[in-house]
């Protein structure tokens, strides 16, 4: 019995076979829950990875949908600058930012860009010696009005000028013989910009001062007379609406030296008219050369019917080498006018019978004066 009892089973199985499993060891069950661990893994990552694919594809469809809304929405918004540019129309836009340049604005759902000389000069006439870059970074985020100058869908440019806009709204306050104060810009060798100061105490439009405006004496070199930052005072001679330019003069504002000095120079009695001290054969007088044939061209001008010739005089001051008719600043009598014709130190006066009022003397002088060479 000891013998016996001592023998092992040969397997579990063996001793119960009808009503007993195998029990599995501590190997085969960590396998199988790794095996099933990696099925729902595997199961996750595809899911995962199909998920993922999904939103992708939503995302693109997302991003081309957005992409294709902007693109329509510029291209309404280009349409309107274009709009706005042929109109005319005066904007209001609020300044993004600043460079050195000029300033960009926010127009629609575009942007914008308004180079430094389309800015109107009431910015930088408040402090002229200020940089215009220290000026523009004032302006972000305020908002100014402008006009469209550039709507090129193609090239991307969108250009605006507050001058313009500026132009629109005060030109038709400016007058020809009207006087400004005005403050000095940009000076070059043909003339001089001034801002104009209106009644509001703003710089809002600009005009030129033509080397020939600058004073009574001969001006070789403006910067010899004016210099960016000088206050002067100036009047208009002329405003083209078609081109929006507003002419200046400096030295119509101040008596013409010549007209005091004259009379010293050849006195006038009181008692004579001018008639009397006109030669009565012109031949008498050696006249100044181009100064005849001027002479017969006025006569053909509507409106002039005598043309007579008056004192000579040498200035001592030369005012131009080459032949120039000025209209005189003194009032005309009995429908009289006197032009001095100058050429070096050389001086002639000249007396114009007409109907013409001042302005129509002018336009007729300056028509002879293109039409001669």
């Amino acid at each position: 019995m000891l013998t016996a009892s001592l023998n092992p089973p040969t397997t579990l199985a063996a001793l119960s076979p009808a009503c007993c499993t195998p029990v599995p060891t501590a190997a085969a069950s960590f396998a199988r829950r790794h095996r099933r661990s990696f099925h729902l893994s595997t199961a996750a990552a595809a899911a995962a990875s199909e998920g993922a694919t999904v939103s992708q594809e939503n995302a693109a469809s997302v991003s081309a949908a957005f992409d294709e809304a902007r693109r329509a929405q510029f291209a309404v918004d280009w349409r309107s600058a274009r709009a706005d540019k042929d109109q005319g129309k005066i904007l209001t836009l609020t300044v993004l930012r600043s460079n050195t340049g000029g300033v960009i604005l926010k127009y629609r759902s575009m942007q914008g860009f308004v180079p430094n000389p389309l800015l109107s000069p009431a910015h930088w006439c408040k402090d002229p010696k200020r940089p215009i870059q220290d000026v523009t970074k004032d302006l972000v985020g305020l908002s100014i009005s402008v006009k469209v100058v550039e709507a090129n869908e193609g090239e991307k440019k969108l250009v605006f000028s507050e001058k313009d806009a500026s132009w629109s709204t005060y030109s038709s306050q400016v007058k020809i013989g009207d006087t400004y104060d005005g403050i000095v810009g940009s000076v070059f060798h043909y003339g001089a910009f001034v801002h104009l100061r209106f009644p509001d105490g703003n710089y809002h439009l600009t005009g030129l001062v033509h080397v020939s405006e600058v004073s009574w004496d001969l001006v070789q070199d403006v910067q010899d007379f004016l210099s960016e930052g000088d206050t002067v005072q100036v009047i208009v001679v002329n405003v083209d609406a078609e081109k929006s330019r507003i002419a200046l003069s400096i030295r119509q504002l101040e008596e013409d030296p010549l007209l005091e000095t004259l009379d010293k120079i050849i006195p006038l009695e009181p008692d004579l008219s001018p008639d009397a001290q006109i030669t009565s054969s012109p031949a008498e007088i050696e006249l100044l050369p181009g100064l005849e044939g001027i002479c017969n061209e006025l006569l053909e001008e509507d409106g002039i019917t005598d043309v007579k010739f008056g004192r000579q005089a040498l200035e001592k001051r030369v005012v131009s080498q080459d032949l120039e008719l000025w209209l005189s600043s003194i009032p005309a009598k009995d429908n009289q006018y006197k032009l001095l014709a100058r050429a070096g130190r050389q001086v002639q006066e000249v007396y114009l019978t007409t109907s013409l009022d001042q302005e129509g003397v002018k336009k007729a002088v300056q028509r002879v004066l293109g039409r001669v060479p």
